[in-house]
């Protein structure tokens, strides 16, 4: 409407300045002199007077010379008349042309159109608009209640997404299974008296499909999905979160069999209690009604709400109670099987090289969840775009692993020569730390070059995924960790800041050990417990269940681990210096190390490599027999 009015008063603006140009140009250049009757009547009786055009009461007068007059009659009389009255003879007033023109019917329709109707077509349009911008502030107080979930129509092919779309998760699709063929024929289970779930509750990190996964229940079982995010639930005035559920239950029923998806259902299914509202606050009144409404379900009524949240230890007790949330579905991070299949899935509409090997980037991404694996594809490309390339190839693919970790390369960072070989030793010390160690992880690539906030890093990754780590891997950690600052000291006598953060590791696994996993000296038990205290945002609280005796054990056990670990990394690289150097002269030159030119240049063979020479042997021997 505001949009309307702007452009009829822009027309209205150019007219006025045309009608305007009209008027200055099209005026006559000369102006008529205005004359009185007895004048006209003297100049009419001279012959001095050629024509006499007569419009209502005005006369304009032209004269024999060409010059023109005005001037203005009497009403109750015509103009031959007037000039009778005057003394004008009869017959001086034929010698003049005379021409009368009677006012036009339109004009004078239209002038008393535009000066009786025009103010009451205005008042009209602005009464109108007024009326409107009233109906239209009614109806969003109306709406405001109501719900603001986004349904996507099973109909809808383009926006369709089932199990064949979910690379990985394979116990949760199992289990979500039950809920597709409830959806599908709910009499196969009903006529057995068993019920299904009302409600599933995904548990799982951020990014590890938990939307995705619950689009594809809807999509498999065919029925409407209604997705809407818990925070959508809650606003400042108190009640609109409780009307809005209502209304979304209202809408799924009318649709039913559907499922209504809550995402973050976090955001209002906290603890009760816990707000400065009492049992007023709009969280609380949320949740309570989400708790009825769930209750208040028939039993011949398909619609399960499937909610998701990576917090679960901050949800009200009444939410997982059976009849509600009662089943729960854990997404774990992918495997490195998963790993391979979700990057197999998102590199579909990607142009891979041939040399792209998707195995071994799944065995460089150990803890990447499928956002992480998307994203990396994603990064890969956009790599390629900027390289000129019509493919991805695998220098793209690992440089996009480092850039999603660490970030973008820094390579305009400016280096003073002599902390690039401080930094190329510190480097060089974890690599060869992690490649003398029987229970470190492998390398993969050792760099100087500056990424993130990084001056340089050595990246290792298991060859296999590993849920369960022992105290000899733990303690292996702790020399790798240790690596570069012993070879700080080694070479240089001295230690700069770039060991902090491997420090700060080193610490939190060396307590760990003691206080978490019961591995040290002080015997099987944990010290400390941590709380989330959910009150005025979040704060974590450690309660302290040990004596001060017992806290100056710990930081004895945690100094001894360290100790030990300097110990071991001292002794390693004290023996084999030459390699030390070695690593670092390539450093220094190249800058990167690859694995495969890093095992070449220690001489480390592959696991693949030797079981393939150690098969070869028996066949070998048979053949020559």
């Amino acid at each position: 409407m505001q949009k309307l009015l702007k452009n009829i008063g822009i027309v209205i603006v150019i007219f006025l300045l045309i009608s305007g140009i009209v008027i200055l140009y099209g005026a006559p250049q000369k102006t008529p002199q205005p004359v009185s009757l007895t004048q006209l009547a003297q100049q009419v009786n001279g012959g001095q007077v050629k024509t006499i055009n007569v419009n209502s009461n005005e006369l304009d007068i032209t004269l024999t010379n060409g010059q023109t007059e005005k001037t203005t009659k009497e009403d109750t009389s015509g103009i031959v008349e007037t000039l009778k009255n005057y003394g004008v003879d009869s017959q001086k007033i034929q010698a003049v042309s005379i021409d009368i023109q009677g006012e036009s019917p339109l004009n004078s329709w239209l002038g008393t159109i535009l000066t009786i109707f025009l103010p009451v077509i205005l008042i009209g349009v602005f009464i109108w608009y007024m009326m409107r911008q009233a109906q239209r502030g009614n109806s969003q107080a109306l709406s405001f209640g109501t719900s603001r979930a986004r349904m996507i129509d099973p109909k809808n092919k383009s926006q369709r997404i089932t199990f064949r779309d979910v690379a990985g998760s394979k116990e949760a699709k199992e289990e979500l299974n039950e809920i597709v063929e409830f959806l599908r024929s709910p009499k196969k289970f009903l006529s057995l008296g068993a019920k299904i779930p009302k409600g599933v509750l995904l548990l799982g990190s951020p990014g590890t499909g938990k939307t995705l996964i619950s689009k594809a229940v809807a999509g498999e079982a065919n029925v409407p999905f209604f997705n809407i995010s818990g925070s959508e639930f809650v606003e400042m005035f108190v009640g609109v979160g409780a009307s809005r559920v209502r209304d979304l239950f209202k809408q799924a029923k009318k649709n039913a069999p559907a499922i209504i998806f809550i995402d973050e259902i976090d955001a209002v299914g906290r603890h009760r209690g816990a707000g400065l509202g009492g049992g007023h606050d709009e969280r609380e009144q949320t949740l309570n009604q989400i708790l009825v409404e769930m209750d208040g379900f028939d039993t011949n009524t398909n619609v399960i709400i499937i909610a998701a949240t990576n917090r679960p230890d901050v949800l009200d007790p009444a939410l997982l109670r059976p009849g509600r949330f009662d089943r729960r579905v854990v997404m774990d991070l992918p495997d490195i099987e998963e790993r391979e299949s979700i990057l197999k899935l998102h590199s579909k509409n990607k142009p891979l090289a041939k040399d792209a090997n998707l195995t071994r980037i799944a065995q460089r991404t150990p803890g990447f969840s499928g956002a992480d694996l998307s994203n990396l594809l994603n990064e890969a490309a956009i790599l390629a775009a900027r390289r000129n390339k019509k493919e991805i190839n695998m220098d793209e693919l690992t440089e996009s692993i480092e850039k999603v970790i660490l970030g973008p390369e820094r390579r305009s960072r400016r280096i003073d020569e002599e902390e690039k070989k401080i930094i190329a030793y510190h480097e060089a010390g974890h690599a060869l730390l992690a490649s003398s160690l029987k229970n470190a992880d492998p390398v993969q690539k050792v760099s100087i070059i500056s990424r993130g906030h990084a001056g340089g890093y050595t990246f290792s990754a298991p060859e296999r995924d590993k849920t369960l780590h022992s105290k000899d891997y733990f303690i292996d950690e702790l020399s790798v960790l240790l690596g570069g600052y012993v070879s700080e000291m080694l070479t240089f006598g001295t230690i700069t800041t770039g060991a902090s953060n491997d420090l700060d590791r080193a610490t939190n696994i060396a307590r760990g050990l003691v206080t978490r996993y019961g591995m040290s000296e002080l015997g099987p038990r944990t010290f400390g417990h941590k709380e989330e205290m959910v009150f005025l945002g979040r704060e974590i609280h450690e309660e302290k269940n040990y004596s001060e005796k017992t806290a100056e054990s710990i930081d004895n056990q945690v100094s001894k681990f360290i100790d030990n670990a300097y110990k071991v990394s001292e002794n390693i690289l004290r023996e084999k210096r030459n390699m030390l150097e070695k690593i670092t002269g390539v450093l220094l030159e190249k800058e990167t190390i690859e694995q495969d030119e890093y095992n070449k240049l220690l001489g480390i063979e592959k696991k693949k490599d030797v079981e393939e020479k150690e098969l070869s042997k028996p066949a070998m021997a048979e053949n020559l027999a």
